[in-house]
């Protein structure tokens, strides 16, 4: 369960050697954790049918603060988050602590992904892509061609598999396929991809059969492999052994991110969720060139101005 962060966090100093409370926190009030419970909710836009629980007070590290766990819950889920309450009860806060050096979006494992664009680049863009998704297709059409167009070889591209299987029945058999054919060649790979988020409409037929579909795929990744010149017993193999534990490794992988849509890009650690305009894009892979001592590209023309729809000798 995730909640976004309300705005306005106490920022609080802290001096070396500082002690933990002595005395005993008092509990809250019934009144007060009331009022709690109507705060967190309002600011965590936390919804109805979740139950909010608010604990009990303990001594917290920071002076003039109490810890206060408060617990989010629907049926046999819930989550804790650790708030702070002054010890008049007048102040919820929360404190939270990043370990910089474990961060996880600075470490995705991309062992043996397919990688276009130049290997060495200082710059790394990892999408977390499912090949039924139209969000994805609209993404990759946006990465491809013209974002590796305007950043040549400063930068390079590596997808990972995040297919959404509840409403996207072919993204697992999709991936599994797109995995057959890197095992033999990346390029065959990215042609695969590049395909499918093309032609999305072909492999869900007009009856959206599922078996139509991942009888269509295997045939694209057929067609792509015989003008990739690969190895068709092997691709045979792979194809019908439809191994799905590197697709569900992957997925994992994702899951620790806080990947819960696609497309989920990542570049160099900063996240962008969803497809976003190439604008908007660009600057943050702009931000990265600059991070990592590259000079970004000049930003493009702007675009010509539409003639008006009345100009010189329309008559009366």
């Amino acid at each position: 369960m995730r909640f976004p962060l309300f705005a306005g966090l106490l920022v609080f100093g802290l001096a070396i050697g500082c002690k933990a409370q002595t005395t005993q926190p008092s509990a809250p009030s019934a009144e007060l954790n009331r009022r709690i419970e109507v705060l967190v909710r309002s600011q965590f836009n936390v919804p109805q049918d979740y139950s909010v629980t608010v604990g009990t007070r303990t001594q917290s590290e920071i002076p003039g603060y109490d810890s206060l766990p408060i617990t989010f819950s629907r049926g046999t889920k819930s989550s804790t988050t650790n708030f702070l309450l002054s010890s008049d009860g007048h102040t919820l806060a929360r404190l939270e602590t990043f370990d910089l050096a474990k961060d996880p979006s600075f470490h995705i494992d991309t062992t043996g992904r397919p990688v276009r664009g130049n290997p060495t680049a200082k710059v790394t863009i990892i999408n977390f892509d499912d090949l039924e998704c139209p969000y994805c297709a609209k993404m990759h059409q946006s990465l491809f061609p013209a974002t590796q167009e305007r950043y040549k070889n400063k930068v390079r591209f590596i997808y990972k598999d995040y297919p959404l299987a509840e409403i996207h029945p072919w993204a697992i058999h999709a991936a599994v396929d797109a995995n057959c054919l890197a095992a033999q060649s990346g390029e065959v790979y990215w042609t695969y991809v590049d395909y499918l988020h093309a032609h999305g409409q072909e492999v869900n037929g007009e009856d959206r059969d599922l078996h139509k579909s991942d009888a269509a795929l295997d045939r694209i990744a057929r067609q792509e492999a015989t003008l990739g010149k690969l190895d068709s017993v092997k691709l045979e193999a792979c194809l019908a052994k439809q191994d799905e534990s590197p697709v569900r490794a992957s997925m994992r992988d994702g899951d620790k991110l806080g990947v819960d849509s696609t497309p989920s890009l990542f570049v160099d650690g900063e996240h962008i969720v969803g497809w976003v305009p190439e604008e908007q894009l660009w600057m943050v892979i702009d931000r990265a060139l600059r991070a990592a001592g590259e000079q970004p590209p000049p930003p493009p023309p702007p675009a010509a101005p539409e003639p008006s729809a009345g100009g010189k000798g329309s008559g009366q």
